[in-house]
C-alpha cells in the first residue's frame, strides 16, 4: 500500500515538472510581434487648423405652395434633371377655375357698365358745352362715370390674383438642377408652406464649416484653402467666400461658407468633409504652444476610448489611454496622457495586446 502512494506521488511530480517545463519553453519560445516606432510624439506648431464641414449645393430650395388643395400629380422624381420653369407638382385647382369664371364675370359686366356711363359723360359734356345741361348734371355724371372706371380696374385686379393663384397650383422649379427629394405623393394634402419638392442647383458647390471661436479670428475672406472628402478619400481645392461674425444661432459654432474652386464628379451633395484652413500670417507669439501629434492610424479604439500602444521595459507593447483633441490632416492632438518624450508604435506586423512581446524595427 505504501509503494503505490509512494509511486502516484512520483508521477505526479514528474508530470508537474514536465508541464512547468513546457509551459517555460512555449513562453519562451513566443516569437516577438516586429513594430515600427516613432521617435517620440510630433510636437509641433501646425500651419493649418482643421474644421468639420458638409458639401452643399450652392442653389437649393425646399419648393411649397401659398394654397391648400389636394395634389392632383407629381411630375418629377428623385435625382431626375430639371430645367428653370419646369412643371413640378400640380394641385386640384377646381375651386380656381370656379373663381376666375366668376371674375370674368365680373370683368363683362364692370366693362358694360364703363361703356354705358363713359357715352353718358361724354354726351352731357357735349351738352354742357352746348349749355343744354346743367353743373350738377355734369357732375353726376362724372362720378357715374369714374366709379364705373373704377369698378372695371378693381375686375381687373382681382382677375390678375386669380391667376396669380394659378402659379401656386402648378409649382415650378426656381432654377435648374436635380430633384434631391419628393415630400408628397398623389392624393396627399397640400398646406401653404408645406415642402413638396426639394430641387438643388448643380452647376456649383460650396462647404459649410463650424469653426470654434479659438480659431474664428484666423480665418478671412478670400483664403485659400483645402477640402479632404472622407467618402473618397480625395482632395480638393477651395476659396472662403463668408465668414460668420456672430455664432448666437449656431451653438457657439462660427459659420464658414467656401466655394469649390476644383470639381470631381464623385463629389456629392451631402458629403462631410475636413476642412484645412492656412495659418502662415499668423504670428510666433500666437502659436507659442506645441502640440503634442500623432498620426489617426496609430490610434486605438475600443468602444469610446481612445488609446496608443507605448514600448515597455523589456521590449512589451503598454496600451495607453489617450485624451484626444482637435484633428489636424492625419493627426490627432493629445491633450492628455502622452508625453512629446515617450515613444510609440505606429505599426505591426501582427495583432499587438498589452503586455505582448515586440521587436522594434
Amino acid at each position: 500500500m505504501n509503494n503505490k502512494i509512494i509511486t502516484t506521488l512520483l508521477l505526479s511530480a514528474f508530470l508537474f515538472l514536465s508541464c512547468g517545463k513546457d509551459r517555460k519553453e512555449i513562453t519562451e519560445n513566443t516569437s516577438a510581434i516586429p513594430v515600427k516606432v516613432s521617435g517620440n510624439s510630433l510636437s509641433t506648431n501646425p500651419s493649418f487648423i482643421t474644421a468639420s464641414g458638409k458639401i452643399e449645393a450652392e442653389n437649393s430650395a425646399n419648393v411649397s405652395t401659398r394654397m391648400m388643395g389636394y395634389v392632383t400629380k407629381v411630375h418629377v422624381k428623385v435625382g431626375q434633371k430639371v430645367n428653370a420653369g419646369q412643371l413640378l407638382v400640380s394641385i386640384n385647382n377646381t375651386d380656381l377655375q370656379a373663381k376666375k369664371a366668376q371674375v370674368d364675370a365680373s370683368i363683362l359686366q364692370a366693362t358694360a357698365a364703363y361703356n354705358n356711363a363713359k357715352k353718358d359723360f361724354e354726351r352731357f359734356t357735349a351738352l354742357f358745352n352746348q349749355q343744354s345741361a346743367s353743373q350738377k348734371e355734369l357732375d353726376d355724371m362724372t362720378s357715374r362715370y369714374e366709379m364705373a372706371k373704377a369698378g372695371l380696374e378693381a375686375a381687373k385686379q382681382m382677375r390678375n390674383e386669380v391667376v396669380a393663384q394659378f402659379g401656386y397650383s402648378n409649382i415650378t422649379a426656381p432654377f435648374s438642377g436635380e430633384v434631391t427629394n419628393t415630400f408628397v405623393k398623389e392624393g396627399d394634402m397640400a398646406n401653404p408652406g408645406m415642402p413638396l419638392v426639394s430641387v438643388e442647383g448643380a452647376s456649383r458647390l460650396q462647404v459649410t464649416a463650424m469653426v470654434s471661436e479659438s480659431d474664428i479670428a484666423d480665418i478671412q475672406n478670400g483664403m485659400d484653402v483645402k477640402i479632404l472628402v472622407k467618402s473618397i478619400n480625395n482632395e480638393v481645392t477651395g476659396k472662403v467666400t463668408e465668414v460668420s461674425s456672430s455664432a448666437k444661432n449656431t451653438g457657439g459654432q462660427y459659420l464658414v461658407k467656401i466655394n469649390l474652386t476644383q470639381t470631381d464628379k464623385a463629389i456629392l451633395s451631402g458629403m462631410f468633409v475636413n476642412v484645412q484652413f492656412p495659418l502662415a500670417n499668423k504670428t510666433q507669439t500666437t502659436v507659442s504652444t506645441d502640440k503634442v501629434l500623432v498620426p489617426e492610424s496609430a490610434l486605438v479604439k475600443q468602444g469610446q476610448l481612445t488609446g496608443i500602444y507605448t514600448v515597455g521595459n523589456g521590449n512589451t507593447a503598454i496600451l495607453r489611454w489617450l485624451r484626444i483633441g482637435k484633428t489636424f490632416g492625419n493627426q490627432v492632438e493629445v491633450l492628455s496622457g502622452l508625453s512629446f518624450e515617450e515613444s510609440f508604435i505606429v505599426s505591426a506586423e501582427g495583432k499587438l495586446f498589452n503586455g505582448a512581446k515586440i521587436s522594434v524595427q
